[in-house]
């Protein structure tokens, strides 16, 4: 005996089930009010019955065409979320989403059919359906300046995760990098350090210039002896060796899994941090694992990015946006002393 699928509920069927025509259970589903064909209390109680006994929902990209809110908040990632490698980065910013989103009492759709056949992924492309989604939240280290100004020109609400270069109209929540990176600078000059060396990831990202910003700086208002170096993933003994050359006593590593590295390799050779070297990371794993060196830090607020970003663009959806509502948002960092800087006075 086969067993038979359950019918799908559609409007025709609400229709049969409460008696009366589909067209009356269009106009109680779209609430219009602007129509001469008036329902009377009882028919209009008739489908609200129905439609709160079948649990109906009004399918989502109709709603949309009409106009109508679905109540769902979009996120859509430039680079892949859920590999291992890319866990620490996007967990803490997605669990800042679903927070403030479930606070809205919002559903999140994540966009995910979005990469070309010869490139990064694109959120505006043929067959999108970005417009399921009331708006969007918008995660990556690189994100696509042409598609921020097109969602922009579109009228589409969305919010960027990071603070964005280039177009003063596009809406963000980003992390105070800068602002960081300056107190992890005075506090170690105020412990003795002179000589600073700043150890770069090898791309351009506007994380990365704010950070290097505010190292900049600090170093020149303390004026002390300072050098950049670019060094890519897995480097970490030749950036020992810069280090070594330039007789800084301390680095400043962005990456926070090469300041790990960098720490193993020096006492790998016998030395001590930070008796020998200090090490400063600029940034921090989601999870720590409790064995790992109380490194010195900056930690960036990534639960509190992707919350805001929610409640921002819940703000921008409704209308509430105007001239005295500031749509880019820069929130503080915080900093962890740790062991890994020595005191030199």
């Amino acid at each position: 005996m086969t067993s038979q699928r359950p019918r799908r509920m559609t409007q025709r069927r609400i229709a049969e089930l409460a008696g009366v025509s589909q067209a009356a259970v269009s106009l109680v589903l779209s609430g219009r009010t602007d129509t001469t064909t008036r329902l009377s209390d009882a028919t209009r109680q008739r489908v609200l019955d129905v439609l709160h006994e079948t649990n109906y929902e009004a399918d989502p990209a109709a709603r949309s065409l009409a106009g109508k809110s679905n109540n769902i908040v979009g996120v859509f990632t430039y680079e892949s979320a859920f590999p291992a490698e890319a866990s620490d980065f996007y967990a803490p910013l997605l669990t800042g989403v679903e927070s403030a989103a479930e606070e809205l009492g919002a559903d999140l759709l994540m966009f995910t059919s979005s990469r070309t056949h010869d490139g990064p992924r694109r959120l505006l492309r043929e067959g999108s359906r970005l417009r399921l989604a009331d708006g969007c939240v918008l995660l990556g280290r690189h994100m696509d300046a042409g598609e921020l100004a097109r969602l922009v020109e579109l009228e589409y609400p969305f919010v960027a995760v990071g603070r964005r270069d280039g177009d003063a109209r596009v809406p963000y929540v980003g992390a105070d990098y800068a602002s960081a990176v300056g107190e992890l600078v005075d506090l170690a000059v105020a412990r003795g350090h002179t000589k600073l060396t700043y150890a770069a990831l090898p791309f351009d990202a506007e994380s990365t210039r704010d950070r290097l910003a505010g190292f900049v700086a600090a170093t020149r208002k303390h004026g002390v002896s300072s050098r950049v170096v670019t060094r890519s993933s897995g480097e970490a003994e030749k950036l020992a060796r810069d280090v070594d050359v330039h007789g800084s006593t301390v680095v400043f590593v962005e990456d926070p899994v090469e300041a790990d590295r960098l720490v193993a390799h020096i006492e790998s050779e016998g030395r001590a941090v930070p008796r020998d070297l200090s090490v400063v990371a600029l940034g921090e794993h989601a999870r720590r694992d409790e064995a790992a060196r109380d490194v010195t830090r900056l930690v960036a607020p990534r639960t509190a990015l992707g919350a805001e970003a929610v409640r921002l663009l819940a703000r921008i959806m409704s209308g509430e946006v105007d001239e005295s509502i500031e749509t880019r948002v820069l929130l503080p960092c915080s900093i962890v002393e740790g062991s890994t800087l020595a005191d030199r006075r």
